[in-house]
């Protein structure tokens, strides 16, 4: 049988053994697959910036790789532990909206909540969903579990404000998923959202501020320092200054509202 990959994203650090007993409770399960890690060193708690980190490398597996992503502030709660198929892969992890960024670009075709305790290990502590359901979970979905024997099917998984985006014909309203170390704005507008506006002006509102940004192809489109929209490397709308920080310039952060109107 050809090992499946299998990527890892969390919040945990390396300095604590957390990464390695969940891979150790998963190698127990499934000792041939191919473990790949995304990060761990998504801010603490930050489930916006765990599913941009995810959504950003999960494009780039192939067909079937299955992600494990951890950033759960509510371990141990009422959130679900669940896992989302996709037309492209599997997505294990919780119910907090940090799978769906990526999930929803791939095409949700079936969601799942974790409930049979068969397939956790034996004891499941109230601290570490990560190791003792989420690991054993993607495990066996790697040795050919099928998705029914998890649990029961749902229809209702959270989708968080940051992967929610208001269209109308020429405007559109979303807001900031991160800032990369340039300084540049990378927002939830997909790229395939702006393709109507490409070569075109926008006027841009940010942090109460309102300029006209051309909608560029690369970030030299336009003179030195001077504000624009581009599209990313990871497909998503950016407000970017060429060679400059335009974080800096708008005094903007994650979280911030952002609008995008045609001129």
């Amino acid at each position: 049988m050809e090992s499946k990959i299998v990527t890892f994203t969390s919040d945990f650090g390396l300095k604590d053994p957390y990464v390695a007993e969940m891979k150790a409770a998963f190698l127990g399960i499934c000792p041939s697959a191919v473990l790949v890690d995304v990060t761990h060193d998504v801010e603490k708690f930050n489930v916006r910036e765990g599913a941009f980190m995810l959504a950003s490398a999960a494009p780039y597996f192939p067909r079937g790789t299955i992600h494990l992503a951890v950033i759960d502030p509510s371990v141990g709660s009422q959130r679900r532990p669940i896992i989302i198929e996709t037309k492209h892969s599997l997505f294990v992890g919780p119910d907090n909206g940090l799978l769906m960024l990526a999930a929803e670009t791939q095409g949700i075709t079936r969601s799942f909540e974790i409930t049979s305790r068969r397939l956790m290990l034996s004891h499941v502590s109230r601290t570490f969903h990560g190791r003792d359901i989420f690991a054993p979970a993607a495990a066996h979905l790697a040795n050919g579990t099928p998705l029914e024997e998890f649990g029961p099917q749902i229809t209702d998984v959270f989708k968080p404000q940051f992967a929610k985006v208001t269209r109308t014909h020429d405007l559109l309203v979303g807001e900031v998923l991160h800032v990369d170390d340039f300084g540049n704005i990378i927002t939830n507008i997909h790229g395939k959202e702006i393709e109507a506006f490409r070569d075109s002006l926008v006027q841009v509102e940010l942090s109460a501020r309102k300029e006209p940004m051309k909608v560029s192809n690369t970030y030299s489109d336009v003179k030195l320092f001077d504000p624009m929209v581009v599209v990313g490397s990871h497909n998503y709308a950016e407000i970017a200054l060429n060679q400059g920080n335009a974080a800096l310039k708008f005094q903007v952060k994650a979280g911030d509202k952002i609008t995008l109107m045609k001129i």
